[in-house]
């Protein structure tokens, strides 16, 4: 199949720009666009459980173990016990944590302005609509059906 005619080559070559762009930008900050990621899920005032962030951003709880490790020793999170959940963590945010915080918000919001710049609503409501239904159609294992043939 040709590159220019595969659905997931768009994808990948399109994520793969965003995310060297995005790590880019976080390195000027010595961050890491995994590190502002999770940040930006990270209640600003109440912190988040840990066993919350993994699902919420689609995340491996290796992965975000790491993620968290390094930002800890960065300084932008801390781990405090869960007052509602004896066995839970919450993770919060340093004041430095939420400084970095409105950087990736400010990065975020810049990207999606210069995109809405030049992109129409209606090329992005079919975008939404085609990434939603990918999503929809992977969830349902309608593309590699996860049962063994007899």
């Amino acid at each position: 199949m040709l590159k220019g005619k595969s659905i997931d080559h768009h994808l990948r070559a399109t994520w793969q720009a965003v995310a060297k762009m995005y790590n880019e930008q976080a390195e000027k900050f010595d961050s890491t666009m995994a590190m502002a990621f999770v940040i930006l899920n990270i209640d600003y005032e109440n912190g988040t459980p840990s066993t919350a962030l993994g699902p919420l951003m689609g995340m491996e709880a290796t992965s975000l173990s790491r993620i968290l490790k390094s930002m800890e020793e960065k300084g932008a999170i801390y781990r405090e016990k869960n007052p509602n959940d004896g066995r839970g963590v919450l993770i919060k945010l340093t004041d430095s944590g939420k400084e970095k915080r409105e950087d990736a918000k400010i990065a975020v919001l810049k990207f999606n302005d210069i995109v809405r710049q030049n992109v129409t609503e209606e090329e992005l409501s079919a975008f939404f609509k085609v990434t939603e239904t990918i999503n929809h159609l992977i969830a349902k294992d309608s593309i590699f059906s996860k049962k063994k043939a007899s």
